[in-house]
């Protein structure tokens, strides 16, 4: 696989430092989360992989076990706010001493400077300062946050991976690691990017009030519909033979509708019009009717449904994993060293504490004496 080879240290969090640690597991790195000790059970459902080593790091000893695991790692990353780490003793300037080549990701809400470095929050907090927020929801109600996808993973952990992946090909040319600062509120703005700079294109923004637009639920042919059966379908026939052929499938003509396609003041009278004409039917009568279509009309299909859909199936775009359940394929699909093709388990607290240590060099006795002390734990 393409990052075989790569050792990366994880300190253990939530979401986003996980989702950066999984996509360079199942690209080959070698990672080990660094869990905190007297605890069992982890909420961390994005190990699959990974190696777990149970280290009291507020302890003198815990932290030189962490130290030495990283002056022999390629990449280092932590999910703290900022100074939490120099407080351990293991910040940078510290841990890139001893190992100048080491690529250090610093993960956070807000980043490692500024007048919010140090503030709590989670997703939707980095979402609205990023003012992203603000574009997402309906016409007169409240903005809506996405779950946790655009902060803590999109523009955390995502960004995260790829920020390792630019320092280290760097390393190639200068043999030196360096710090990544990642903060999720940038991120999310960053994957946004698109929103301001398409500002000026009328035709998406005609409003500039959100959910009257384009694509934020304000176009009839934007938008997601319920069926006769409780299920929906999703529309996006913005291209004019697109909405033609939408406008066939339901049973419809230009003559009968409130107005033009781009006539937004009949876009709501428009839209509740293809509320009606879908209520009439159930979501497998519409899949049939559609069919092949060009008409970009397309079932929402649930969890479970979109890993047994014809599409994804044929493609292998979902794996099971030991409990028989599905979850996604690593993506992007490379041609000669794709991810991994199997769900490999999630560890266990400390389940591989005395193997790491062996592995990085540490003696029976070195290691006896640390179980003893409780400066790790072992499963």
């Amino acid at each position: 696989m393409a990052l075989t080879g790569i050792r990366v240290v994880e300190i253990a969090g939530l979401a986003p430092a996980p989702m950066a640690g999984m996509i360079l597991s199942d690209f080959g790195a070698n990672v080990i989360r660094i869990d905190r000790t007297k605890q069992t059970e982890t909420v961390d459902r994005l190990a699959r992989g990974k190696r777990s080593i149970a280290v009291d790091l507020k302890s003198k000893e815990g932290a030189n076990v962490v130290k030495r695991l990283s002056s022999n790692s390629d990449v280092l990353i932590e999910p703290y706010r900022p100074g939490v780490m120099e407080r351990l003793g293991l910040g940078p300037d510290i841990l890139m001493k001893d190992n100048p080549a080491l690529v250090y990701a610093r993960l956070s809400g807000f980043g490692q400077s500024g007048p919010y470095k140090g503030v709590a929050g989670h997703d939707i907090n980095y979402l609205a300062t990023s003012g992203v927020l603000s574009t997402l929801g309906k016409y007169k109600e409240n903005p809506i946050a996405p779950i946790n996808l655009v902060a803590d993973f999109a523009g955390g952990g995502t960004l995260c991976s790829l920020g390792v992946l630019m320092a280290l090909f760097n390393r190639t040319k200068t043999g030196k690691g360096q710090i990544v600062d990642v903060s999720m509120t940038e991120g999310a703005a960053y994957v946004a990017s698109w929103l301001w700079r398409s500002q000026n294109l009328q035709l998406c923004w005609p409003t500039k009030i959100r959910g009257r637009n384009l694509l934020d639920t304000g176009a009839p042919f934007y938008n997601t519909y319920e069926t006769q059966d409780g299920k929906y379908m999703a529309v996006g026939a913005i291209e004019p033979q697109f909405y033609a052929l939408l406008l066939k499938g339901l049973g419809l003509t230009e003559e009968n509708m409130p107005g033009p396609q781009i006539d937004i003041r009949k876009w709501p009278e428009m839209q509740k019009l293809f509320s009606d004409v879908f209520a009439k039917k159930t979501q497998a009568e519409w899949i049939e009717l559609f069919g092949d279509s060009d008409a970009c009309v397309s079932p929402i299909l649930t969890l479970e449904g979109a890993a047994t859909d014809v599409h994804n199936e044929a493609r292998g775009s979902f794996m099971r994993n030991e409990n028989g359940s599905y979850e996604p394929r690593p993506a992007p699909l490379l041609s000669e060293t794709p991810g991994i093709t199997e769900v490999k388990s999630d560890p266990n607290i400390g389940e591989h504490t005395e193997e790491v240590l062996q592995e990085f060099g540490y003696s029976k006795d070195e290691i006896d004496h640390l179980i003893k002390n409780d400066v790790v734990e072992k499963l």
